[in-house]
């Protein structure tokens, strides 16, 4: 009989205060759009040809961005799970940022 144990996954953290909250959903918005919204800029600013080539870009930098928070706030048993940018906000807020008390 085998003796290991399967570890429960932990629930996404639940955010209280109206300032965790504001921060989870700004850097949501951040992690969301901001692709679209640089490209869309460098389209309106230059031609079609620098905004696809930022398009590009700003997609891996912020792929970075984005595995840089889930590793650093998502504990390390459940980082083979797959997480909306939502989930990854929250949890960053509540690990790294707000520190409540329930």
């Amino acid at each position: 009989m085998q003796e290991e144990f399967i570890e429960l996954i932990e629930s996404t953290p639940k955010l209280y205060s109206k300032k965790c909250k504001l921060i989870s959903f700004m850097l949501r918005l951040f992690l969301q759009y901001t692709i679209f919204l640089s490209a869309l800029t460098a389209w309106y600013l230059y031609d079609f040809f620098l905004a696809l080539l930022t398009l590009v870009l700003t997609f891996i930098i912020i792929g970075i961005i984005r595995s840089k928070l889930r590793n650093s706030a998502i504990p390390f048993s459940q980082r083979e799970y797959h997480y909306s940018d939502k989930e990854i906000a929250d949890w960053y807020s509540a690990k790294e940022l707000c520190y409540e008390a329930r």
